[in-house]
């Protein structure tokens, strides 16, 4: 059912969070840490049975240098001279990076396709194989919503994002991928990781969150009928005294703010019937892009945003801003 605002107030809707002032400095801070500890890559081809794909298994260091794994899927034949473009894939809530079977389409269409494990995560319905040793260990609701959300140091999200930055950074070292044709992807948290990563990395040409999650977290927590936004709502229910400060907090993490940081060109989408990422935080998102953009509205989808009747439009999207020769 439809039970966010109507769309033409979708259109209009923007959001209250504010960017923190030394927002800035936070990030650039962040990042240069982590790329001082890049000396960690390894890239091992494995073998899958898969007689179309080449794919390896990817380690790079992340936040603080811990390691993260990765899958790089490549068309079989891609010789050691081949540049080709990349798609950089981040996964949804609770999965992994799941096995080289779950991640043919991109390698499929051509495309270098590197799908990004996420720190502590996998087992709710993918598997991972990066923990998260970094964790600040406070108490918190279970889930990832409201780990370290004491302070934006010890946050959950600024280890991910970091990593998924840090994904973009290695695309130069890693085989058979150009660097200066990147798209960044991903469905529902990956889609939130992706916004992140394009405001922070450099060199992104495309942007493709689809139903993205981590926008506009305070409208998220107060208005979505299930889903992770609710362990924000219940632990806020438990700890009134510190709504201010985790909100002061969440706005350093908040992809409808880093959205207003992303230039490269953007395709969205958003289901209407969605009670996981209300409509209204992906267009407190949607709005707040800097960048050119355009948005799929799905009237009748929950939070699969269509699913595979996306994919064509995605497609196209990657199409028009990858596939030349890098200069």
């Amino acid at each position: 059912m439809l039970t966010d605002l109507p769309l033409h107030r979708l259109r209009e809707y923007q959001a209250e969070v504010q960017a923190p002032g030394d927002l800035e400095g936070f990030w650039s801070a962040t990042l240069a840490e982590a790329r001082g500890h890049a000396g960690l890559l390894r890239c091992e081809r494995v073998e899958t049975g898969l007689a179309t794909l080449e794919t390896y298994d990817v380690t790079f260091g992340g936040f603080a240098g811990s390691p993260v794994r990765a899958w790089l899927a490549l068309p079989a034949g891609t010789g050691p001279d081949t540049r080709l473009p990349v798609v950089v894939e981040y996964v949804g809530y609770g999965g992994g990076r799941g096995r080289p079977h779950d991640h043919l389409l991109y390698a499929s269409a051509g495309y270098a396709h590197l799908v990004m494990d996420t720190r502590g995560q996998g087992s709710a319905w993918s598997p991972g194989h990066t923990p998260d040793a970094d964790t600040a260990g406070a108490p918190r609701h279970p889930g990832f919503l409201t780990d370290g959300i004491e302070a934006p140091d010890t946050y959950y999200y600024r280890r991910v994002f970091t990593d998924a930055v840090r994904a973009v950074d290695v695309l130069a070292e890693l085989p058979g991928v150009d660097p200066t044709r990147v798209a960044v992807l991903g469905n529902s948290q990956g889609g939130g990781i992706a916004l992140a990563a394009a405001g922070l990395a450099q060199g992104v040409r495309a942007v493709l969150p689809a139903v993205p999650f981590l926008c506009d977290i305070r409208r998220g927590s107060q208005v979505a009928g299930r889903g992770p936004y609710l362990e924000l709502a219940s632990y806020l229910a438990v700890h009134p005294e510190r709504v201010g400060q985790t909100f002061a907090v969440l706005a350093y993490f908040d992809a409808a703010v880093l959205a207003s940081r992303c230039t490269a060109p953007a395709l969205f989408s958003v289901a209407l019937m969605d009670a996981v990422c209300p409509p209204s935080t992906v267009f407190a998102a949607y709005n707040a892009y800097a960048g050119p953009k355009k948005i799929d509205v799905w009237e009748y989808n929950d939070h699969d945003g269509a699913a595979s009747a996306h994919i064509p439009h995605r497609l196209r999207m990657l199409a028009e801003h990858l596939q030349d020769r890098a200069s």
